[in-house]
Protein backbone atom coordinates (compact mmCIF):
# COMPACT_ATOMS: atom_id res chain seq x y z
CA UNK A 1 0.00 0.00 0.00
CA UNK A 2 2.55 2.26 1.00
CA UNK A 3 4.69 1.48 -2.11
CA UNK A 4 1.44 2.42 -4.79
CA UNK A 5 1.39 5.79 -2.64
CA UNK A 6 4.27 6.61 -3.03
CA UNK A 7 4.04 5.84 -6.75
CA UNK A 8 0.95 7.69 -7.11
CA UNK A 9 2.10 10.82 -5.50
CA UNK A 10 5.49 10.56 -7.52
CA UNK A 11 2.64 10.71 -11.14
CA UNK A 12 1.29 13.47 -9.27
CA UNK A 13 4.09 15.51 -8.86
CA UNK A 14 5.25 14.84 -12.93
CA UNK A 15 2.04 15.92 -13.57
CA UNK A 16 1.86 19.04 -11.52
CA UNK A 17 -1.46 17.95 -9.45
CA UNK A 18 -2.62 18.18 -5.95
CA UNK A 19 0.01 16.18 -4.14
CA UNK A 20 -0.12 13.54 -1.16
CA UNK A 21 0.45 15.40 2.37
CA UNK A 22 3.75 14.27 3.56
CA UNK A 23 2.23 13.26 6.74
CA UNK A 24 -0.40 10.71 5.11
CA UNK A 25 2.75 9.54 3.42
CA UNK A 26 4.67 9.13 6.50
CA UNK A 27 1.45 7.71 8.90
CA UNK A 28 1.94 4.77 5.74
CA UNK A 29 5.74 4.48 6.91
CA UNK A 30 4.66 4.27 10.73
CA UNK A 31 1.77 1.95 10.10
CA UNK A 32 4.32 -0.74 8.52
CA UNK A 33 4.92 0.48 5.21
CA UNK A 34 8.40 1.22 5.91
CA UNK A 35 10.48 -1.04 3.39
CA UNK A 36 7.19 -0.49 0.43
CA UNK A 37 8.10 3.26 1.38
CA UNK A 38 12.05 2.77 0.99
CA UNK A 39 11.55 0.43 -2.32
CA UNK A 40 9.45 3.20 -3.93
CA UNK A 41 11.53 5.77 -2.73
CA UNK A 42 14.53 3.91 -4.85
CA UNK A 43 12.81 3.07 -7.74
CA UNK A 44 10.68 6.01 -8.21
CA UNK A 45 13.62 8.41 -6.83
CA UNK A 46 10.86 10.03 -5.54
CA UNK A 47 11.31 12.19 -1.46
CA UNK A 48 15.38 11.59 -2.08
CA UNK A 49 15.93 15.41 -2.43
CA UNK A 50 13.60 16.13 0.60
CA UNK A 51 16.17 16.09 3.81
CA UNK A 52 13.73 16.76 5.97
CA UNK A 53 11.04 14.30 4.69
CA UNK A 54 14.38 11.81 4.76
CA UNK A 55 15.36 12.47 8.57
CA UNK A 56 11.57 11.88 9.27
CA UNK A 57 11.82 8.57 7.79
CA UNK A 58 14.87 7.06 8.92
CA UNK A 59 14.05 8.26 12.38
CA UNK A 60 10.77 6.34 12.36
CA UNK A 61 12.53 3.43 10.57
CA UNK A 62 15.63 3.08 13.24
CA UNK A 63 12.94 3.51 16.10
CA UNK A 64 11.42 0.42 14.53
CA UNK A 65 14.13 -1.53 14.34
CA UNK A 66 14.96 -0.78 17.99
CA UNK A 67 11.18 -1.70 18.62
CA UNK A 68 11.60 -5.15 16.94
CA UNK A 69 14.75 -5.70 18.54
CA UNK A 70 13.28 -5.61 22.28
CA UNK A 71 10.31 -7.42 21.17
CA UNK A 72 12.55 -10.10 19.69
CA UNK A 73 14.95 -10.38 23.66
CA UNK A 74 11.72 -10.87 25.05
Amino acid sequence: MAFSLMAYDKYLAKTQKHRISELTLLSFVICGGTIGSAMAMLLFRHKTSKIAYLWKFWGIAIIQVLIALCWLNY
